[in-house]
């Protein structure tokens, strides 16, 4: 069986409500940033140029991705801490990594931001009780209400998933 390249962790499945999960996942996202960092650590320009499959993102795109996203994600959350459902603003990731920012600004300035976002966005994950996992924000494009627990599971998946692209492609470069 050939593997999935678009994903090589697999699909995002939910999962039901466990204190030992919800301290996995906040673990997950605590360590994005740094497994990020090992994951483009000794590539050159070439390499961070180079499509993590044939027609996807480059390592330098998938880098500024996860900053994009993940900015969204906190977002979401103190949103939906602080509002009742909240309707979410959707962004259209293809067209945000072909902006000028992600195009020019080098990848290091992308994973100091998820250093320092991260950092807030711990804070502000540990501090919920388990009530809190059962807020919610309303995604209009997608007409889906989406709780902090499934947020919470999608986002750790998120940042693995993206830093297996990276660590797969260097595999399968050779570029170990």
């Amino acid at each position: 069986m050939q593997e999935d390249l678009r994903y090589p962790i697999g699909e995002y499945i939910q999962q039901p409500y466990s204190e030992n999960l919800k301290n996995e996942w906040i673990a997950d996202i605590s360590f994005c940033p740094n497994g990020v960092e090992a994951a483009i650590q000794n590539l050159d320009e070439e390499q961070l140029q180079t499509p993590y499959r044939a027609g996807g993102w480059t390592v330098h795109q998938l880098i500024h991705h996860l900053a994009d996203s993940h900015m969204n994600a906190y977002f979401r959350f103190k949103a939906g801490y602080t509002e009742d459902n909240p309707t979410i603003k959707p962004y259209d990731e293809n067209d945000w990594v072909r902006t000028a920012d992600v195009q020019h600004v080098p990848v290091n300035i992308s994973i100091t931001l998820l250093f320092a976002l991260h950092s807030r966005w711990i804070e502000l994950l540990s501090s919920f009780n388990e009530d809190d996992w059962n807020k919610t924000i309303y995604h209009p494009e997608h007409k889906i209400t989406f709780t902090f627990w499934h947020l919470l599971g999608m986002y750790a998946w998120h940042g693995r998933h993206h830093t297996a692209h990276i660590t797969s492609l260097r595999t399968r470069m050779g570029w170990e």
